[in-house]
């Protein structure tokens, strides 16, 4: 994890302004500081996981200083780009990343108050959306959002871009695939879980979505 290994992605570079807005929204900045005398608040924890080169989680420290930013990959070539990337950038709310696999249950044990996937579910099994999902539905924080961007096949119309690119994933894997909207929308739902924010994306398909857990009925 040495200087001069990292990766750049044009996607992370074209999404990052929306990827930011929309977190911006889904996880606002305190209003208030502690009370004279009061320990501090601990800090909020967003997870990524499957965090690629790293350029996202280095944004997100950046602009959302109050927030601890936890990346992590399975692959060690993309940890070793975070690793490059988060040491040319020097902050200190943005951890080292973690070997973390989104198949694997090691990641539910990592404390968080909210979740971050971007680009993904469409390079995993389809296993890999219920996974994060069930992850999701457990969060400790009250509300904790789930926050995924990627491409989506819609419930209705075609997406020639969509088709094409689903194609070449199973060419190269036949397990992979881009997720249905309405799928994985139904699967949140199972789970207590609902959209509060559904953006357009930078590429023809590609959607933001941020999703809630449902407060629980009272007894």
């Amino acid at each position: 994890m040495m200087a001069g290994v990292k990766r750049t992605a044009r996607l992370a570079l074209r999404n990052r302004p929306l990827l930011l807005e929309v977190l911006r929204a889904a996880l606002p900045a305190p209003v208030q500081a502690p009370a004279e005398g009061a320990a501090p608040a601990a800090r909020p924890l967003l997870l990524e996981l499957g965090s690629g080169t790293g350029e996202h989680a280095v944004a997100v420290a950046r602009a959302l200083a109050w927030l601890d930013v936890q990346p992590s990959d399975p692959d060690p070539a993309a940890r070793a780009s975070i690793a490059a990337w988060s040491a040319e950038a020097g902050l200190a709310n943005l951890r080292a990343p973690l070997d973390l696999d989104l198949l694997a249950p090691a990641w539910r044990r990592q404390p968080a108050s909210a979740l971050l996937c971007v680009n993904v579910l469409h390079l995993a099994p389809p296993a890999a959306a219920a996974v994060l999902l069930d992850g999701a539905a457990a969060l400790p924080a009250p509300g904790g959002p789930l926050v995924v961007y990627g491409p989506f096949r819609p419930a209705t119309g075609r997406l020639v871009r969509l088709e094409r690119f689903d194609a070449e994933l199973k060419a190269f894997d036949p397990r992979l695939g881009i997720p249905s909207l309405e799928g994985f929308l139904e699967a949140a739902a199972a789970r207590g879980l609902r959209p509060a924010t559904q953006r357009a994306g930078m590429e023809e398909g590609d959607l933001a979505l941020v999703l809630r857990r449902l407060p629980q009925a009272p007894a």
